[in-house]
């Protein structure tokens, strides 16, 4: 043992970014950029959603490949010195034009994947402003600042904007060929950029200085002048030019369906899983299918499995499946059908369906509940056939030492998605592709002013009846199954959050995405191979289908927790954004 080393002991479990511990705030968000927009506005004097929205607005300028302003964004708020926990709508909205008859008349058999006729009215804007609105104390002015600045003068290229797989610019290169004003502003010179090479969309810079202008060029209190930033961009110009690029392209959108947008603020759904309360936005996204996951997991001791055993791993892919069984089948635009969501929910039904599980075998079937009658199986012929549900996505948390809480997952509208509209410097969302054309029964059918539903699912938690954490990840499908494992990490595990984050994970396939091309393998488990040699050898074994993802590839959390009896915050967030090449996540406490 040398003499001069500073360390002898074993270093596999000690974590690779420290604890973060602060008494004043706590930002965690995809971009370190994001993240120090938030400390500023902090430390001018903003409250946690203020921060929050400053973040988010950075996020759609710095990582274009996973959001823009053009996208969505759910939310969940705690107030300070409140129980209530409030979900804001982010979501987009299908056009009044809109209809599977629209689609075949086209031609296709699908809602396409990417351009116009997959784009709905923006939701993010209009989420972020209500936010601020309600939740905040700042003006539109004092939040956007460091988003209009790094667009004008320029920010660095990310390793995860130039190389994401299937995302980044130098995969996008040659598809930009076709979108020129992808081109002109993303390949400057034709050329991908460089890691670390200056950046500028001047075109996203006048519309957030146009914003601005036209919240200072309003008399009257706070509220209106947010009220008038909203109008300007839903009925204003950069309404008509969002109109005037999808009608030159034969898309459905029409100005009108801007001008009648709303957001919404709504309760969201919980559940409680022992000493913790956990919430998520509602069945329009994909966030009870962790609470119903977590409301089958409450049938077995945990604990005595051992974190990540076979046993532990197989458990728990096996709920899952059945969870995801019914996100497909019963999840949908609450406003517009009926989801049987208080006994999904229920303890009866949960307990039902952990019945099924088979702590010995992987189940080779898709298994819906028949929630309808409050049984844990539906016959086979009155399954929907599934389909993907997306990925791409940014995640921010904040908290402040009042106890205010924000959890925002913003998302869409990523490079990929749709050409840029030159004048306005963001594309559109193409959140529609999720939606499907047959059977007309089906809770997701595309239907004029329906919401699609979205992976898209921030968290927030309370713990003996105080808030205690918001967390969320990027990750599509597998948003919910990695904050699952964390949870439970955190929860019944005793992990520190940075524990919890760093943790080996998996995710299953075994069901069906929200995105096209919608497919999924039966049995496939994605694992990091940290969970040992061992673990997967028995997984195989009990019939799983195992692929060794790369190492440090299966997370992108991050999360930050209030203890109100110590008057500390904490942060923790996921060094899998850097080692994937995805983005260069960050997080701050002070």
């Amino acid at each position: 043992m040398g003499t001069r080393s500073f360390r002898n002991r074993p270093t596999e479990h000690t974590t690779f970014y420290p604890r973060l511990v602060g008494t004043t705030a706590a930002v965690a968000s995809n971009s370190y950029l994001a993240v120090n927009a938030a400390l500023d506005v902090l430390k001018g004097g903003g409250n946690a959603v203020d921060g929050a929205v400053a973040a988010a607005l950075v996020e759609g300028v710095v990582n274009p490949q996973m959001h823009t302003i053009g996208g969505e964004c759910p939310m969940l708020i705690r107030q300070a010195g409140s129980a209530r926990v409030f979900s804001v709508n982010g979501n987009m909205v299908a056009p009044l034009r809109a209809t599977p008859q629209e689609y075949r008349r086209r031609g296709l058999s699908e809602v396409p994947s990417e351009g116009v006729l997959a784009a709905g009215v923006p939701a993010a804007f209009g989420a972020l402003l209500l936010a601020l609105s309600r939740f905040g104390t700042m003006s539109f002015a004092d939040v956007v600042g460091p988003a209009r600045t790094l667009a004008s003068s320029g920010f660095p290229v990310s390793a995860g904007l130039r190389d994401q797989e299937g995302y980044g610019l130098a995969d996008l290169a040659e598809k930009f060929g076709g979108w020129p004003a992808s081109r002109d502003l993303y390949l400057p010179g034709g050329r991908v950029p460089d890691v670390a090479t200056s950046l500028r969309n001047p075109a996203l810079a006048r519309s957030l200085e146009w914003l601005e202008g036209t919240e200072k060029a309003v008399a009257g209190c706070r509220a209106d002048r947010l009220a008038a930033v909203v109008r300007e961009f839903y009925e204003g110009e950069i309404a008509e030019a969002i109109h005037a690029f999808v009608r030159d392209r034969d898309g459905l959108l029409e100005k009108s369906d801007l001008e009648r947008f709303e957001t919404r603020v709504e309760d969201p759904v919980s559940l409680s899983f022992g000493s913790a309360t956990v919430f998520k936005c509602g069945f329009w996204t994909q966030g009870p299918v962790l609470l119903q996951t977590l409301a089958i997991l409450r049938n077995f001791d945990l604990r005595a499995l051992g974190h990540n055993s076979p046993d532990y791993l197989h458990l728990v892919a096996e709920a899952m499946k059945l969870a995801f069984a019914d996100r497909e089948q019963y999840y949908g635009d609450p406003a517009q059908t009926s989801i049987p969501a208080e006994v999904l929910l229920s303890a009866q039904y949960a307990a039902a369906r952990a019945r099924l599980v088979d702590t010995g075998q992987a189940s080779h079937e898709l298994r819906p509940g028949n929630a309808y009658r409050g049984r844990p199986l539906l016959p086979a012929a009155q399954s929907f056939l599934p389909r993907p549900w997306g990925r791409g996505t940014v995640h921010v948390d904040v908290v402040d030492r009042q106890g205010n809480m924000a959890s925002l997952t913003p998302s869409g509208a990523w490079l990929r998605s749709c050409e840029v509209i030159k004048e306005v410097g963001f594309p559109l969302s193409s959140r529609m592709m999720t939606f499907y054309l047959e059977p007309e029964d089906h809770p997701n059918v595309v239907a004029p002013g329906r919401q699609p539903r979205t992976t898209l699912t921030p968290s927030l938690a309370f713990r003996d009846g105080k808030p205690w954490m918001t967390f969320g990840t990027m990750g599509g499908d597998q948003q919910d199954q990695w904050q699952l494992q964390f949870f439970v990490n955190r929860a019944v595990f005793g992990m520190t959050l940075q524990e919890a984050i760093e943790a080996p994970k998996f995710s299953s396939e075994h069901f069906p995405g929200f995105f096209a091309p919608h497919d999924y393998a039966l049995r496939r488990l994605r694992v990091e191979p940290r969970v040992g040699p061992q673990a997967v050898a028995d997984l195989r074994r009990r019939g799983h289908d195992v692929e060794l993802a790369p190492d440090w590839s299966e997370g992108f959390l991050s999360g930050v927790e209030l203890d109100e009896d110590r008057g500390s915050v904490e942060v923790g967030f996921d060094p899998r954004g850097s080692k994937s090449a995805v983005f260069p996540s960050f997080g701050f406490a002070w």
